[in-house]
């Protein structure tokens, strides 16, 4: 693909951070995805530890904590697209931290960034998690029912979590609660509560379809007594900082998609060249071009919804409609194009041999994680109504 992206000229530090992102992804990334999703609930830990040597599990974190200090969501974005070009699951591992940092940067003090955020700049960082979603809620993370109740100089949290990525492996969390059960968003309150501490049971990992490089588990919140500094914010200011990070979140949801299409995009333009049916080159076969040229479109408008989103952002905009219309567009494009490089590969694509059957399940999370689709399409249709 063209090294400047889209409408989008990138500064020489841009260049240099997907270079990088790029130049890992190949080496480091792509060889190891097909042995990480036969594992299926195994961290990669080597590829993190490479990944964090270079700086790429920390570029997003502030440089007055030890991080690259690339703040801007556009940047950031390029750097997923590469990473997640490699791999799609390994490279959200990669970058996971952001996930955790966001609310911390949102929400905390200067003594809480610095105490949380500058462990993930180091040459072994901890492993992070962001733990919202519940049993019985999902998308309407005004519904939370894990509750923090106030006890002194602590809050006492119970309740379950679910589907938390990293969750088997994860260090550190940020877990959201409730305060004032009953009052939806206002009583959301967020907290940052190690691994070990007491009352806290992560479950097994999860069995899933795909993006295997991220296990997922359930958390067990029974008596975990967690101080008033690990608070982030007042209580009731969770849920503002959950939403910021949402929007943002889901705008790197469409640039990982992107990635993801534009692999497969790649790989199917590589088999078309090479195989022949009927005694020509495929590519050659009008059915095949033209998949070929939808899914190329695919890709530069997931790449340019994405990048319009991430610089409404960072101009510091309100963004809930744009990030759901990047998210909602790039994860369908996504599914499409993995479904169009397995059926462009034929028999092969239905195999294990090339990785396009893999990519077309690991497509299938970013249709639903932090929002579905469905969602996604209620956003915009009430941001519509609106106006």
């Amino acid at each position: 693909m063209r090294e400047v992206r889209g409408a989008l000229e990138m500064t020489e530090e841009q260049a240099d951070f997907v270079r990088l992102a790029r130049e890992f992804a190949a080496a480091e990334i792509r060889p190891r995805a097909r042995e990480v999703d036969e594992a299926d609930h195994v961290l990669p830990r080597e590829v993190w530890e490479k990944a964090a040597a270079v700086g790429l599990t920390s570029f997003m974190v502030p440089e007055e904590y030890g991080g690259g200090g690339v703040g801007d969501l556009v940047t950031q974005c390029l750097v997923q697209e590469e990473l997640c070009h490699g791999d799609v699951s390994i490279g959200n591992l990669v970058t996971s931290a952001g996930f955790f940092a966001a609310p911390v940067l949102e929400l905390g003090t200067e003594e809480q960034r610095r105490r949380f955020l500058s462990p993930l700049c180091s040459g072994v960082p901890p492993l992070t998690a962001l733990a919202v979603t519940e049993p019985g809620v999902g998308s309407d993370a005004a519904a939370l029912t894990t509750r923090a109740a106030r006890d002194g100089d602590s809050y006492v949290l119970n309740g379950q979590k679910a589907w938390i990525s990293n969750g088997p492996f994860a260090d550190l969390f940020v877990i959201f609660a409730t305060v004032a059960p009953g009052t939806r968003s206002r009583g959301i309150t967020a907290f940052v509560v190690p691994r070990d501490t007491p009352g806290l049971t992560i479950g097994n990992p999860m069995p899933k379809m795909g993006q295997r490089g991220i296990a997922c588990a359930e958390l067990f919140l029974q008596d975990v007594r967690v101080p008033v500094a690990n608070r982030l914010g007042e209580e009731g200011q969770g849920f503002h900082g959950l939403m910021r990070t949402f929007d943002a979140s889901r705008i790197l949801i469409g640039a990982a998609c992107t990635g993801l299409a534009r692999a497969a995009l790649d790989a199917t333009l590589a088999y078309a060249r090479e195989r022949e049916q009927f005694g020509v080159k495929i590519i050659e076969h009008q059915a095949v071009a033209f998949r070929l040229a939808d899914m190329a479109a695919r890709v530069d408008v997931s790449h340019l919804v994405t990048m319009r989103a991430a610089r409404l952002f960072d101009a510091g905009e309100r963004v809930t409609e744009e990030s759901a219309i990047a998210k909602l567009t790039a994860s369908e494009h996504a599914m499409w194009c993995t479904w169009a490089a397995v059926q462009t590969h034929g028999g092969w694509g239905y195999s294990r041999e090339y990785l396009v059957e893999k990519w077309m399940r690991d497509a299938k999370l970013e249709e639903i994680e932090e929002g579905t689709s469905d969602i996604q399409r209620l956003i915009i249709s009430r941001s519509l109504a609106r106006s």
